[in-house]
Protein backbone atom coordinates (compact mmCIF):
# COMPACT_ATOMS: atom_id res chain seq x y z
CA UNK A 1 0.00 0.00 0.00
CA UNK A 2 3.19 2.21 0.30
CA UNK A 3 2.84 4.42 -2.86
CA UNK A 4 5.99 3.96 -5.05
CA UNK A 5 7.60 7.98 -4.61
CA UNK A 6 7.30 10.11 -7.99
CA UNK A 7 3.82 8.85 -8.49
CA UNK A 8 2.63 11.97 -6.98
CA UNK A 9 4.71 14.87 -7.22
CA UNK A 10 4.65 18.61 -6.28
CA UNK A 11 1.69 20.40 -5.44
CA UNK A 12 -0.39 17.80 -5.25
CA UNK A 13 1.19 16.28 -2.41
CA UNK A 14 -0.36 18.54 0.32
CA UNK A 15 -4.05 16.73 -0.63
CA UNK A 16 -2.35 13.90 1.39
CA UNK A 17 -1.49 16.07 4.28
CA UNK A 18 -5.10 17.29 4.39
CA UNK A 19 -6.57 13.76 3.97
CA UNK A 20 -4.08 12.68 6.72
CA UNK A 21 -5.47 15.44 8.75
CA UNK A 22 -8.86 14.45 8.58
CA UNK A 23 -8.02 10.83 9.53
CA UNK A 24 -5.88 12.13 12.18
CA UNK A 25 -8.97 14.11 13.92
CA UNK A 26 -11.90 11.19 13.73
CA UNK A 27 -8.73 8.61 15.10
CA UNK A 28 -7.91 11.43 18.14
CA UNK A 29 -11.36 11.19 19.01
CA UNK A 30 -11.77 7.53 19.20
CA UNK A 31 -8.13 7.63 21.35
CA UNK A 32 -9.82 10.01 23.71
CA UNK A 33 -12.81 8.01 24.47
CA UNK A 34 -11.03 5.04 24.74
CA UNK A 35 -8.79 6.76 27.51
CA UNK A 36 -11.72 7.94 28.86
CA UNK A 37 -12.90 4.41 28.95
CA UNK A 38 -10.21 2.05 29.57
CA UNK A 39 -7.33 4.48 31.41
CA UNK A 40 -4.36 5.16 30.18
CA UNK A 41 -2.18 2.39 30.67
CA UNK A 42 -4.33 0.18 28.93
CA UNK A 43 -4.54 2.38 25.54
CA UNK A 44 -0.09 2.98 25.67
CA UNK A 45 -0.05 -0.55 25.95
CA UNK A 46 -2.07 -1.18 23.23
CA UNK A 47 -1.08 1.67 21.18
CA UNK A 48 2.77 0.01 21.68
CA UNK A 49 1.81 -2.86 20.65
CA UNK A 50 0.12 -2.30 17.37
CA UNK A 51 3.34 0.21 16.61
CA UNK A 52 5.42 -2.72 17.16
CA UNK A 53 3.36 -5.67 15.18
CA UNK A 54 2.79 -2.52 12.28
CA UNK A 55 6.52 -2.30 11.88
CA UNK A 56 7.09 -5.91 11.67
CA UNK A 57 4.72 -6.23 9.68
CA UNK A 58 5.83 -4.03 6.73
CA UNK A 59 9.72 -4.83 7.59
CA UNK A 60 9.78 -8.61 8.16
CA UNK A 61 6.98 -10.11 6.42
CA UNK A 62 6.79 -10.86 2.61
CA UNK A 63 6.25 -7.79 0.41
CA UNK A 64 6.29 -7.38 -2.86
CA UNK A 65 5.89 -4.07 -5.54
CA UNK A 66 3.58 -4.28 -7.85
CA UNK A 67 2.76 -1.54 -10.05
CA UNK A 68 2.64 1.72 -8.45
CA UNK A 69 2.45 0.14 -4.97
CA UNK A 70 3.35 -2.71 -2.70
CA UNK A 71 1.53 -5.50 -1.73
CA UNK A 72 1.85 -5.95 2.13
CA UNK A 73 -0.13 -7.83 4.57
CA UNK A 74 -1.22 -5.34 6.75
CA UNK A 75 -3.61 -7.39 9.27
CA UNK A 76 -5.37 -4.45 9.78
CA UNK A 77 -8.71 -5.91 11.28
CA UNK A 78 -6.49 -8.45 13.22
CA UNK A 79 -5.00 -5.27 15.40
CA UNK A 80 -8.51 -3.46 15.31
CA UNK A 81 -10.03 -7.14 16.54
CA UNK A 82 -7.14 -7.71 18.97
CA UNK A 83 -6.62 -4.17 20.29
CA UNK A 84 -9.42 -1.66 19.71
CA UNK A 85 -9.84 0.60 17.08
CA UNK A 86 -8.20 3.83 18.58
CA UNK A 87 -5.11 1.64 19.94
CA UNK A 88 -4.56 -0.07 15.54
CA UNK A 89 -4.73 3.85 14.35
CA UNK A 90 -2.00 4.57 16.53
CA UNK A 91 -0.25 1.59 16.14
CA UNK A 92 -0.64 1.97 12.31
CA UNK A 93 0.50 5.51 11.89
CA UNK A 94 3.41 5.33 13.96
CA UNK A 95 4.28 2.27 12.70
CA UNK A 96 4.48 3.71 9.38
CA UNK A 97 6.38 6.79 10.59
CA UNK A 98 9.03 4.67 12.15
CA UNK A 99 9.54 2.46 8.95
CA UNK A 100 10.14 5.40 7.25
CA UNK A 101 12.27 7.47 9.26
CA UNK A 102 14.20 4.33 10.25
CA UNK A 103 14.35 1.89 6.83
CA UNK A 104 12.87 4.51 3.98
CA UNK A 105 13.37 8.36 4.00
CA UNK A 106 12.00 8.04 0.53
CA UNK A 107 8.42 7.26 1.92
CA UNK A 108 8.39 10.32 4.39
CA UNK A 109 6.93 12.17 1.55
CA UNK A 110 4.36 10.41 1.09
CA UNK A 111 3.52 9.57 4.57
CA UNK A 112 0.20 12.05 4.33
CA UNK A 113 -0.87 9.40 1.39
CA UNK A 114 0.13 6.56 2.76
CA UNK A 115 -1.13 6.78 6.60
CA UNK A 116 -4.76 7.98 4.94
CA UNK A 117 -4.99 4.79 2.94
CA UNK A 118 -4.33 3.13 6.33
CA UNK A 119 -6.23 4.92 8.61
CA UNK A 120 -9.51 5.75 6.51
CA UNK A 121 -10.28 1.96 5.41
CA UNK A 122 -9.95 0.85 9.75
CA UNK A 123 -11.92 3.60 10.39
CA UNK A 124 -14.78 2.83 7.80
CA UNK A 125 -14.17 -0.80 9.38
CA UNK A 126 -14.99 0.22 13.03
CA UNK A 127 -18.51 1.29 11.48
CA UNK A 128 -18.95 -2.24 9.29
CA UNK A 129 -18.22 -4.38 12.56
CA UNK A 130 -20.98 -3.04 14.30
CA UNK A 131 -23.40 -4.43 11.52
CA UNK A 132 -20.97 -7.28 10.95
CA UNK A 133 -20.94 -8.44 14.50
CA UNK A 134 -24.00 -8.15 16.87
CA UNK A 135 -23.41 -6.71 19.70
CA UNK A 136 -22.87 -8.82 22.31
CA UNK A 137 -21.49 -11.56 20.34
CA UNK A 138 -17.32 -11.91 21.72
CA UNK A 139 -14.76 -11.51 18.77
CA UNK A 140 -13.41 -15.13 19.68
CA UNK A 141 -16.65 -16.38 18.02
CA UNK A 142 -16.27 -14.87 14.90
CA UNK A 143 -17.06 -16.94 11.66
CA UNK A 144 -14.87 -17.21 8.86
CA UNK A 145 -18.04 -15.55 6.78
CA UNK A 146 -17.91 -12.67 9.20
CA UNK A 147 -13.78 -12.30 9.24
CA UNK A 148 -13.81 -12.56 5.64
CA UNK A 149 -16.56 -9.33 5.30
CA UNK A 150 -14.29 -7.36 7.75
CA UNK A 151 -11.11 -8.09 6.54
CA UNK A 152 -12.46 -7.41 2.60
CA UNK A 153 -13.78 -3.87 3.73
CA UNK A 154 -10.70 -3.20 4.84
CA UNK A 155 -8.89 -4.39 1.95
CA UNK A 156 -11.05 -2.69 -0.14
CA UNK A 157 -10.89 0.39 1.27
CA UNK A 158 -6.90 -0.03 0.80
CA UNK A 159 -7.19 -0.31 -2.58
CA UNK A 160 -9.42 2.08 -3.61
CA UNK A 161 -7.44 4.46 -1.94
CA UNK A 162 -3.95 3.22 -3.59
CA UNK A 163 -6.69 3.87 -7.09
CA UNK A 164 -7.46 7.23 -5.80
CA UNK A 165 -3.93 8.54 -5.75
CA UNK A 166 -2.35 6.91 -8.56
CA UNK A 167 -5.13 8.59 -10.99
CA UNK A 168 -4.40 11.59 -8.89
CA UNK A 169 -0.78 11.94 -9.45
CA UNK A 170 -0.56 10.02 -12.71
CA UNK A 171 -4.26 10.86 -14.95
CA UNK A 172 -6.74 8.04 -15.76
CA UNK A 173 -4.70 6.58 -19.24
CA UNK A 174 -5.00 3.25 -20.43
CA UNK A 175 -1.05 2.28 -18.39
CA UNK A 176 -2.52 3.21 -15.15
CA UNK A 177 -5.29 1.71 -14.93
CA UNK A 178 -3.90 -1.69 -16.31
CA UNK A 179 -1.14 -1.24 -14.13
CA UNK A 180 -4.44 -0.80 -10.97
CA UNK A 181 -5.68 -3.58 -12.49
CA UNK A 182 -2.30 -5.71 -11.50
CA UNK A 183 -2.25 -4.66 -8.14
CA UNK A 184 -5.40 -5.11 -7.52
CA UNK A 185 -5.42 -8.44 -8.57
CA UNK A 186 -1.93 -8.98 -6.78
CA UNK A 187 -3.76 -7.76 -3.59
CA UNK A 188 -6.70 -10.85 -3.57
CA UNK A 189 -4.30 -13.14 -1.70
CA UNK A 190 -4.39 -10.88 1.30
CA UNK A 191 -8.12 -10.97 1.08
CA UNK A 192 -7.91 -14.65 1.04
CA UNK A 193 -4.93 -14.81 3.89
CA UNK A 194 -6.02 -12.27 6.65
CA UNK A 195 -9.28 -13.64 7.61
CA UNK A 196 -7.34 -17.02 8.31
CA UNK A 197 -5.02 -14.96 9.98
CA UNK A 198 -7.80 -13.29 12.10
CA UNK A 199 -9.69 -16.50 13.21
CA UNK A 200 -6.27 -18.09 13.93
CA UNK A 201 -5.01 -15.30 16.45
CA UNK A 202 -8.79 -15.26 17.56
CA UNK A 203 -8.36 -18.84 18.42
CA UNK A 204 -5.39 -18.35 20.33
CA UNK A 205 -6.97 -15.64 22.42
CA UNK A 206 -9.82 -18.08 22.86
CA UNK A 207 -7.79 -20.34 24.70
CA UNK A 208 -5.55 -17.81 26.57
CA UNK A 209 -9.06 -17.03 28.69
CA UNK A 210 -7.60 -13.69 29.25
CA UNK A 211 -10.64 -12.11 29.69
CA UNK A 212 -10.43 -8.45 30.99
CA UNK A 213 -6.90 -7.89 30.08
CA UNK A 214 -5.91 -4.44 29.91
CA UNK A 215 -4.12 -5.81 26.60
CA UNK A 216 -6.63 -6.69 24.69
CA UNK A 217 -9.99 -4.70 23.34
CA UNK A 218 -12.80 -5.03 25.73
CA UNK A 219 -14.94 -7.12 22.49
CA UNK A 220 -12.27 -9.69 22.49
CA UNK A 221 -14.65 -11.96 24.68
CA UNK A 222 -17.73 -10.45 24.24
Amino acid sequence: MHIEPGVVTGAKLALGSVTAAGAATVSAKMVWENLVQRGAASLIARSAMATAATFVFFELLPHLAVGPSEVHLILGSTLLLMLGTAPAAVGLALGLLLQGLLMSPTDLPQYGMNVTTLLVPLLALHVVTKSVVARGTAYVDLTYTQALKLSTTYQAGVVAWVAFWVVWGEGASMSTLASLSTFGAAYMTVVLIEPLVDLAVLAVAKRMKAQGSGLLDARVYG
